[in-house]
């Protein structure tokens, strides 16, 4: 795989567009308001692009379960029993050839309007992703859309067995399944009276629930509104099916492919591959995949293998949080791009919130060195809180020095969230969807949001000095790191070197350096937002041998500021007097010649 800087853009797409400012919790569609696909209007998508963005995730694009009624349309009615929120989520998958009716303005033209999308992406420059959740689908999965001779998960199931290699679920034989006993503050519609209520929501026998419950009515913290797909892996956690052999880890894609030919594998396996390359086809050009380490390794090996004979270039990002199953995940999955969660992100969140050390920051860069263009960084996505919240960082200036270090630690891309940029706090109350999260799961405003839309203008015209501010240090930081062939080289450490010169902020400072033939920079950043520090930042004698620098002053240039500095070499030592100003981010360019 070729090495690139990507810069990745997720946007929830039911939000991004909606101007109504009501925010009422649990909303209706007609309350609260929703975004269409016709909003991403091509100056929306130009102004995403100058960002500094090369992809689009497009979440929450896909048909799930919801409450609003469509049945017009030909769409089978959803039970409120089994969809969370209002609006539902998107996780719950009811249709995969099929797009989410709410996000268009003629939902008999609702995939048609979705692929119009795509093309106005690709004409602004960017590429599409959008989501696949192969651990789970809706409970009452229905496809509207299929393909001639496509057939429903579950469609051909024997549902007398709990397991069947070709079954698409489990069973719970002679069981009924029975919903949750829900709080009240999460019951259906937030306790609203709704005529389908009157009626338990029926399935017969019961199917395990999308987290691997077994229960036939599963527990309120259980996926209950979702079902585990099987993929061949056996009530006892056997597999039936063929392994990969020893070695493959050190095999391209293309002798992966090459393998699964002549293998007979799982129902489940051929529907999912179906469907991604349906979507290929429409256009898109990657895929975010949920919760990948819930679903074999095998299979992933197989899908993104027939991914990439179709478009190598795909561009293939997924879930998995279990650091010791990372490399299985990217040699023998062939994922392009892992979440960097449990060890990068947790660490930079602690940093800001105060009771974490910069000293780890330079500890995980060594233990993922071998992987380090696999693993995909981000400070906030639609599970997290939101940076700006009080039970996050409580201010979204918190976020500057961990976006310089989160950006530029490797070669791996950059993913931000919409809104993050402008400050977004998550503080409404949308219902099912509790305040620090932007919801997912309802119709809602996004109030930092629309202020940078304003109306339609697309040009930040109600931000607030400060939300200008951020965002310009967003777009500045992300065009550099799309710019910049260091980015691709090496990474130095400078903290072992400096740590003692850093005094009491030691913990709260970082520093470190990244070149290739073409370019040397310098990145540096202080975590505190209120204690400033003079700083000479010492470079070791081996990289100024190695940068080829001789004695005497050389001129550094901050491109986030502006600001010119001097590096000083000579015999004895090689530093640059610094400032580490509360919550600075600089971005130090050498200039040569």
């Amino acid at each position: 795989m070729q090495k690139e800087k990507h810069n990745i853009y997720q946007v929830f797409t039911r939000l991004f567009g909606n101007a109504n400012t009501t925010n009422k919790p649990w909303g209706t569609i007609e309350e609260n308001g929703v975004g269409k696909f016709n909003d991403f209007t091509p100056l929306a998508l130009q102004e995403i692009k100058r960002l500094g963005v090369t992809h689009i995730w497009y979440t929450g694009v896909l048909h799930h379960a919801l409450v609003k009624d469509y049945s017009q349309f030909g769409i089978s009615p959803d039970h409120p029993s089994v969809v969370k929120g209002r609006a539902g989520s998107p996780y719950a998958v009811k249709d995969y050839y099929s797009v989410n009716p709410d996000l268009a303005t003629d939902p008999r033209n609702r995939n048609k309007e979705f692929v119009q999308l795509i093309e106005r992406t690709h004409q602004t420059g960017m590429k599409v992703i959008i989501d696949i959740v192969p651990n789970h689908v809706a409970r009452n999965y229905c496809g509207l859309s299929n393909p001639q001779g496509t057939r429903d998960f579950g469609q051909t199931d024997d549902t007398s067995l709990e397991y069947h290699r070709d079954n698409n679920f489990y069973y719970i034989p002679e069981r009924r399944f029975e919903a949750p006993d829900i709080p009240k503050a999460y019951l259906p519609l937030g306790g609203e009276p709704h005529p389908t209520l009157d009626t338990p929501y029926l399935e017969l026998p019961a199917k395990w629930t999308g987290n691997g419950s077994r229960k036939a009515k599963p527990d309120f913290d259980d996926w209950y509104e979702t079902v585990k797909v099987n993929y061949g892996i056996r009530p006892d956690g056997t597999k039936d099916f063929d392994e990969l052999p020893e070695g493959y880890e050190h095999k391209n894609y293309q002798e992966h492919f090459s393998f699964w030919q002549t293998k007979s594998v799982p129902d489940s396996w051929i529907k999912f591959r179906d469907i991604a390359l349906f979507w290929l086809e429409k256009g898109v050009d990657g895929f975010r995949y949920d919760m990948a380490e819930m679903v074999p390794v095998e299979f992933w090996s197989y899908l993104n293998s027939w991914i990439k004979h179709v478009n190598p270039d795909a561009f293939l990002m997924a879930e998995v949080y279990q650091p010791d199953l990372y490399r299985d995940y990217i040699h023998l999955g062939k994922m392009d791009y892992l979440y960097d969660k449990v060890d990068l992100y947790d660490t930079l969140k602690a940093i800001m919130q105060g009771h974490g050390t910069t000293a780890d920051i330079g500890r995980i860069e060594y233990q993922l060195r071998d992987i380090e263009h696999h693993m995909l960084h981000f400070l906030d996505n639609h599970d997290e809180q939101r940076i700006a919240s009080p039970e996050f960082a409580g201010s979204a200036e918190k976020a500057i020095p961990a976006m310089l270090v989160s950006t530029c630690l490797s070669s791996s891309p950059t993913m931000i969230y919409f809104g993050q940029e402008v400050g977004e706090s998550g503080a409404e109350d949308a219902g099912f969807g509790q305040p620090s999260r932007t919801s997912i799961f309802d119709y809602i405003g996004v109030p930092h949001h629309q202020r940078w839309m304003n109306k339609g203008k697309f040009d930040g015209g109600q931000l607030t000095p400060q939300e200008v501010q951020l965002r310009q240090f967003y777009s500045a930081l992300l065009n550099l790191a799309q710019n910049s062939p260091a980015l691709l080289g090496r990474y130095h450490d400078l903290y072992a070197e400096n740590h003692q010169h850093f005094g009491r902020l030691r913990n709260k400072l970082y520093a470190f350096a990244r070149s290739c033939e073409q370019q040397t920079l310098i990145l540096a950043c202080n975590f505190s937002s209120h204690d400033s520090q003079d700083v000479e930042l010492h470079i070791p004698k081996s990289l100024i041998e190695d940068w080829h620098l001789s004695n005497g002053r050389h001129t550094v240039l901050d491109r986030l500021s502006g600001q010119r500095y001097s590096l000083i070499v000579d015999a004895q030592s090689a530093y640059i007097p610094l400032v580490f100003k509360p919550l600075c981010a600089m971005y130090l360019e050498l200039i040569k010649g």
